[in-house]
């Protein structure tokens, strides 16, 4: 248990709540309920085995901190309790409530057993394939989506390693149980969309293309989209990206409405497919406080890659 003040806010708080969920307990001496709740919250921490962190913070010696979160979250009482998720407020309660409830609370937010086991399992396959050693990060993939297979990043790692490895029949099998998520027509899941925009585009490849015949009836017709986009489907298979990419330009920067802008959603989900995704964050919007103190961590942003960069500029002039 650490106790929160300003000078320490942003290593022990904000920081600390990037690696695992941060309980900050605001109190006050003079107030009972907080004496009934402060024990009941050490007890749990102990009982979740370190799968959080408990901070405190006595709202008489630091009433900025209090002020703000009180603000943000609109609460004028406590004990008020605040749960730090990828640097930022998620979600809280007032009052001493029952232990039942209090666990209720800390499920919504704190990784189970499983999913811990899948975050092991991911960094070592991550670190496994900066060695070079791709089939056994193939093998700590599995493991991590096998531990959790809610773990969307493991199992998006899986699905491309696979596809990578050119075992389509296996990466369709891991990207089954998701593959709703992907024709979501409403609200699609963007990266496994992409997914399986790469998946047609191997299966397609299966069936066989001659980049030479290709290749020739596009020089006899620029306007060959069929052939052009079959072109840059194989070059997706083959991971040429951004041969890929080039071939889709054309189609969009002639038509850009072609096949129900086919080529456009390609090309987005290439530039998905070689994005890497910022580390930690989490999916809750935090709430927004006043001037004065940054309630929000760091933004976590995927870093620059002047070859994305110069891609989604091109995109972008076709488009507009």
């Amino acid at each position: 248990m650490t106790d929160i003040t300003l000078q320490n806010f942003e290593a022990d708080l904000l920081q600390a709540s990037m690696q695992q969920p941060v309980l900050l307990d605001i109190w006050a001496p003079w107030c009972g309920p907080c004496r009934t709740l402060g024990p009941m919250l050490e007890k749990l921490e102990v009982a979740y085995a370190g799968r959080w962190k408990l901070t405190k913070l006595n709202s008489d010696d630091q009433p900025e901190i209090a002020t703000q979160l009180s603000q943000a979250f609109g609460v004028r009482s406590i004990p008020f309790c605040v749960m730090f998720v990828g640097g930022q407020p998620v979600d809280g309660f007032v009052g001493a409530i029952p232990e039942a409830q209090i666990r209720e609370f800390l499920d919504r937010h704190v990784p189970t057993g499983e999913a811990l086991e899948a975050e092991e399992d991911l960094a070592e396959a991550h670190e496994l394939m900066d060695e070079g050693d791709n089939d056994a990060a193939l093998q700590k993939l599995q493991d991590a989506v096998h531990a959790d297979p809610a773990n969307e990043t493991a199992r998006f790692d899986l699905v491309r390693a696979l596809l990578e490895d050119d075992q389509i029949e296996h990466a369709k099998a891991a990207f089954a149980p998701v593959a709703h998520l992907a024709a979501d027509t409403i609200t699609p899941h963007a990266r496994f969309a992409a997914l399986a925009t790469w998946i047609a585009a191997a299966e397609r490849a299966e069936q066989g293309l001659d980049p030479a015949g290709l290749q020739a009836a596009i020089a006899a017709n620029k306007r060959d989209f069929d052939a052009r986009f079959a072109l840059a489907q194989g070059l997706f298979a083959g991971r040429d990206f951004t041969g890929a990419m080039d071939e889709l330009l054309e189609i969009i920067m002639r038509d850009k409405t072609w096949n129900d802008q086919l080529a456009r959603k390609t090309y987005v989900a290439i530039l998905e497919i070689m994005t890497k995704p910022a580390a930690t964050a989490h999916g809750g919007a935090a709430p927004q406080a006043g001037a004065g103190l940054q309630l929000s961590g760091p933004s976590a942003v995927a870093s620059a890659d002047p070859l994305l960069d110069q891609y989604r500029r091109k995109l972008s002039m076709a488009l507009f």
